[in-house]
């Protein structure tokens, strides 16, 4: 069966274009999409391979996809917002605008903490139903009621799932509107970058299958209680990650930040244009150059409690690191998402880079996006 390819590549990135078709090739990628943009303009705009997993619907111009922890980025521009227009501090207890965040002994965590992956909060504690990540209320309701796992700012672990309904919270607690809608009314639609945190019905339609692998559910049971922490970041609520819920209406629609983001490559590369030339493009202002610039400073950085290996984030982005480099340059930053969609930025460079992709490749070093990366800076 031939492999479909279609949309526009600058030839001084023609590299990126091979890479790309080979990764359908060499690493078995069923449907992609890949873009670039240099200094604001677009140079690369690529899909191709299947929609479907029975690989009867091309990929197509606006085809988009679920892309996990992408979102976490989108998540934090929304937080920073309010930092900027002076309506959040960020290193006043969280609890100052959500007053029951102060039960378990949470009264003195900060949105600060929060952002950096410090604030012990990785995983609701009391067990929660099949499909419970649907209900917003009783998500925040029962983080709300979780005592940290970790003493907060002591030590840092990835708030997988938990992180979106923190942040969002936040948001919702000093804007009255949800992070999904603050996310389309804010960012989304000024920059017309395709981007969603629940996704409208009107567009579920051009929305790829994700190809969740069989095996990769929540175990049945839970392992030994020092495990219990990690175990209960990605399966509790048991469907918390996608598994079993995915390809669903009721997933597509609900606002689940940390993990259930949608959109193009296209639109992700947008809103990374936007950061790359300073936090503004087009006369479209997302963040100022000051407040990017303090998002992306270090905050956490070595041994993860929850992934158990080395991590680095500013406020809510991934800052690049030597295990999983974002280019050559050591102000990169950005966010991957699980099965090796990423989207980010290299302000030295001018580089926005975006890559969705509807199958759960490896996690950790994953050899797509590492070959788009590499072609990207064998091109400039």
């Amino acid at each position: 069966m031939t492999i479909p390819f279609d949309g526009t590549c600058d030839p001084k990135f023609v590299r990126v274009r091979e890479a790309f078709e080979n990764n359908f090739v060499a690493h078995g990628e069923p449907g992609a999409a890949v873009a670039v943009s240099l200094h604001g303009k677009p140079v690369v705009d690529i899909w191709g391979g299947w929609k479907d997993r029975a690989r009867t619907q091309p990929w197509q111009r606006d085809t988009l996809v679920n892309f996990f922890s992408v979102s976490k980025a989108l998540c934090t521009v929304c937080v920073l917002r309010l930092v900027e227009s002076g309506q959040l501090d960020l290193d006043a207890p969280v609890a100052n605008y959500w007053p029951e965040f102060a039960q378990g002994g949470k009264q003195a965590i900060t949105t600060r903490q929060v952002l950096s992956h410090r604030a012990g909060l990785p995983a609701i504690r009391e067990t929660l139903q099949d499909g419970a990540m649907l209900d917003w209320a009783l998500m925040t309701g029962a983080l709300a009621r979780t005592k940290p796992w970790w003493e907060p700012g002591t030590a840092h672990g990835y708030h997988v799932n938990t992180f979106g309904f923190l942040a969002g919270e936040i948001v919702r607690r000093i804007c009255g509107k949800s992070i999904g809608a603050a996310l389309r009314e804010e960012i989304a639609k000024p920059l017309d970058a395709d981007v969603h945190i629940g996704l409208p019905l009107s567009e579920h339609a051009r929305a790829a299958e994700y190809l969740w692998p069989a095996s990769s559910g929540a175990a049945q049971g839970m392992p030994d209680a020092d495990q219990e922490m990690r175990w209960k970041t990605y399966w509790n609520p048991p469907g918390f990650s996608g598994a079993g819920w995915v390809n669903t209406p009721q997933w597509r629609s609900a606002e689940i930040p940390s993990t259930n983001g949608h959109g193009t490559a296209r639109g992700v590369a947008r809103f990374y244009s936007a950061l790359a030339s300073g936090g503004a493009i087009d006369g479209v202002h997302i963040l100022s150059k000051g407040t990017l610039k303090a998002a992306t400073v270090e905050h956490s950085a070595g041994f993860d409690l929850i992934n158990q290996r080395p991590s680095r984030f500013g406020l809510g982005f991934q800052l690049t690191q030597p295990e999983r480099p974002l280019g050559p340059n050591p102000g990169a930053f950005g966010h991957f998402g699980a099965g090796g969609s990423l989207g980010y930025c290299d302000p030295e460079a001018g580089i926005a880079f975006a890559y969705v992709t509807n199958d759960m490749g490896p996690r950790w070093q994953n050899p797509r996006n590492r070959a788009l990366i590499d072609a990207v800076y064998a091109s400039l």
